[in-house]
């Protein structure tokens, strides 16, 4: 048994989980050699419904205690961030599998209801996240990635002379911004939020933590929502809602379905009591709705009244699937802000219209909070241009995220209000912290920031600006109350660390931007450092133009108690990727992600645990992952073309041709008739990958996949198959 610790490796949903089915037999038979043991652990949606019902093992829940300790090492792949509609395609699948699990009840009708529907809502939102990121997050370009895709470079569409594309929000009128307030504890006590004197919630808060309640006025986001389509007529642009959903999972499915009511504001208004017969429930968007009408008397009456308006003088609505005919309000889940604004930027300022052309739009983002970054990125390219993909420079990024640091919303301190009245915060002590005179409807929350998190990405931003000799800049603004309470930790503890010959500065969303892009367009390099919501959206961003891809953005959480979690990027594409895979045997998912969070993996280890074959594995694979770049072995978006699964060969090949070269005599010596045999059978193991596109697969399930039928569908090579199990 190995005396070095053990990688545990995310076993998760979507495209990246049919990767592992292909790359981790890979990378076992390799880090075997050098004695570490790489195992797994289900943390994907239907592993944790399983859980939550008592029919397996609750794995997140035993990460969150390796997460804790000294030499935790987690690979932890993306995973789905479960919408309700979601939650409930996988309870349906898995009840078809087999399991004896209940449906989810969304309009629980008794205390067991109320309790099943509990147990699941565990599943919903970001779920994962808050257990595992006990540290703050380290993102940034590898230099090689970063030379690959300027030697390389991916399409960024040009934006139209004169172009009309922008952003709309709320500016503060009525938004999480405009109405935040925010007070530092002085000392540790229980927190109690109410309602007109009614407890919604109580908090145990630390003393130095961050607390902060704000709420979403519904009368003026509607008011607003509205204005944005009449704005959207008359400059003649398409219209697209843009929130996150998924992490936020109360307070934005809420706001997409008032957008989506508004919109279709006839509609909602004629067939009320159809829909409240029904159950229809907005927020879950179209696709919910059509299932609950289909079969009524009136389905074909009111898909006719939903189409009549699409057809009528409103503005166009953006298409999820144009081909398809899915628009912008299939489901909250669809409209992920940080995978759909980069696109909008990457396009031109544009979005597709029913017809699969691409055309300028409004990008809706209702709060003002974070909707200032994604203005001023249209706005940016408007005025200056498209950037220049082989000369632009890096946004690297520090995040507060550590301990539930949670600017999110998806904690239980969010609240859609049952009536109108005052919400007050008040501490055990009798002071009242805060209060907020709301309508019935508004979007009441809270969220929070620990003060241990927030010393160390205070030191993480110092040293990583040591390390880089780049400015470090803090996008906080002292008009927004959360950022002021910041402000005030940033210059209390950075005189603790060392900050000699650095350039750091405090800027508002705006001005970071500004300055951020002026200097990418200079071919310069710059810091970020941001709370949890930003770094989502600049680490999708940046990359998705710098790189093509965020995930090939290296991201590195340093745990507090001293451990490490390795993330391996975004999965926002990946229901594309298995759709296509499903149709075609074609998965063009790029695990580059994967090998740089596991090249970290290992060279923490090595840090901690001097090993010589360790030292010689890690930096074998440095050189594997160097080759994948130089010689494009990324997978081709295209059917019959070499996939995922070629570009694992190739890493494979690689890897053991660095051992088999390397210093290491041992590993030498035991690679040596791999790298052989990899490269002698080269065209047989590609021509036996290549003999399965094309063709349709069965995997047993979407969200729970039959692991034997996934792994044949991923390893169809005999050759190779035969060639990595005998190292």
């Amino acid at each position: 048994m190995s005396q070095l610790p053990k990688i545990i490796w995310s076993k998760i949903d979507e495209a990246p989980a049919l990767a592992t089915y292909s790359l981790l037999p890979i990378v076992n038979a390799f880090t075997k050699a050098a004695g570490i043991e790489v195992v797994t652990s289900d943390i994907s949606l239907a592993g944790r419904v399983l859980a939550a019902m008592g029919k397996a093992e609750d794995e997140l829940s035993k990460l969150g205690e390796v997460v804790l300790q000294p030499d935790g090492n987690i690979i932890k792949l993306p995973n789905i961030s479960a919408s309700v509609g979601q939650l409930k395609d996988c309870i349906s699948e898995l009840q078809g599998q087999g399991y004896d699990i209940p449906d989810y009840p969304e309009n629980p009708a008794n205390d067991a209801e109320k309790e099943i529907q509990a147990k699941y809502s565990t599943c919903l939102g970001s779920a994962v996240n808050p257990v595992l990121r006990e540290g703050n997050s380290d993102r940034r370009a590898a230099k090689a990635v970063k030379k690959f895709a300027q030697n390389h470079p991916h399409r960024l569409k040009a934006f139209p002379e004169n172009a009309k594309s922008y952003v709309a929000h709320m500016a503060g009128d009525g938004d999480f911004y405009g109405n935040e307030k925010s007070v530092t504890m002085d000392k540790a006590q229980k927190i109690t939020i109410a309602l007109n004197g009614k407890e919604l919630a109580t908090i145990d808060a630390l003393e130095g933590e961050i607390l902060d309640g704000t709420f979403m006025s519904v009368a003026k986001l509607k008011t607003f929502i509205a204005k944005t389509i009449e704005d959207a007529k008359a400059n003649g642009v398409l219209w697209s809602i843009h929130l996150k959903a998924t992490m936020m999972k109360i307070s934005d499915p809420i706001m997409f379905g008032h957008a989506f009511t508004v919109f279709f504001q006839d509609v909602f208004d004629k067939y009320a009591a159809e829909f409240a017969e029904l159950g229809v429930k907005p927020n879950q968007g179209m696709s919910d709705l059509e299932k609950k009408i289909a079969g009524h008397p009136k389905e074909a009456e009111i898909k006719a009244a939903f189409q009549a308006v699409v057809e009528s003088d409103n503005p166009e609505i953006a298409m999820v699937d144009s081909d398809k005919g899915t628009t912008n309000f299939n489901a909250s889940n669809d409209v992920i802000i940080d995978a759909s604004m980069p696109v909008v930027v990457r396009e031109g300022g544009k979005q597709w219209n029913r017809n699969g052309d691409a055309v300028e739009c409004v990008a809706v983002v209702p709060d003002s909070t974070y909707a200032m970054f994604h203005e001023e990125m249209v706005a940016d390219c408007v005025k200056n241009g498209q950037y220049d993909v082989t000369t632009m420079g890096s946004m690297a990024n520090v995040g507060l995220m550590a301990q539930k640091s949670e600017e999110y919303g998806s904690h239980p301190t969010t609240f859609e209000l049952e009536e109108a009245g005052t919400v007050t915060v008040t501490a055990e002590d009798g002071t009242e912290l805060m209060s907020f005179e709301c309508e019935k409807g508004d979007i009441w929350r809270m969220s929070r920031a620990k003060d241990i998190p927030i010393k160390d990405w205070i030191r993480l931003a110092a040293e990583r600006g040591q390390i880089e000799k780049v400015p470090v800049i803090f996008w906080l603004d002292e008009n927004r109350a959360h950022d002021a309470e910041m402000i005030k930790k940033v210059n209390k503890y950075l005189p603790e660390f060392n900050t000699d010959g650095l350039d750091i500065q405090i800027m508002n969303v705006t001005d970071a931007t500004r300055f951020t892009n002026a200097r990418v367009r200079e071919g310069k390099n710059t810091i970020a450092v941001t709370g949890n919501v930003l770094r989502d959206h600049l680490t999708d961003m940046y990359p998705i133009l710098e790189l093509g891809t965020s995930a090939k953005m290296l991201s590195i959480v340093p745990l507090l108690a001293g451990g490490g979690l390795y993330e391996t990027g975004a999965g926002g594409s990946a229901p594309k990727h298995v759709d296509q895979f499903l149709a075609e045997g074609h998965l063009r998912w790029d695990s580059l992600g994967e090998f740089l969070a596991l090249a970290e993996s290992l060279r923490f280890i090595g840090q901690k645990h001097s090993d010589e074959k360790l030292a010689a594995l890690t930096a074998g694979f440095d050189v594997a992952n160097e080759g994948y770049l130089d010689n494009n072995k990324a997978p081709s978006r295209k059917c019959g073309e070499p996939d995922n699964k070629a570009s694992h060969f190739y890493v494979a090949q690689y890897w053991a041709d660095a051992l088999a070269n390397g210093e290491n005599a041992e590993l030498a010596e035991k690679f040596a008739p791999v790298a052989a045999a990899l490269k002698e059978n080269e065209a047989k193991i590609i021509e036996e990958l290549l003999a399965v596109e094309g063709k349709a697969q069965d995997i047993g399930g979407y969200f729970h996949p039959d692991d034997a039928k996934a792994e044949a569908a991923m390893r169809p090579s005999a050759t190779l198959n035969a060639i990595i199990d005998a190292i």
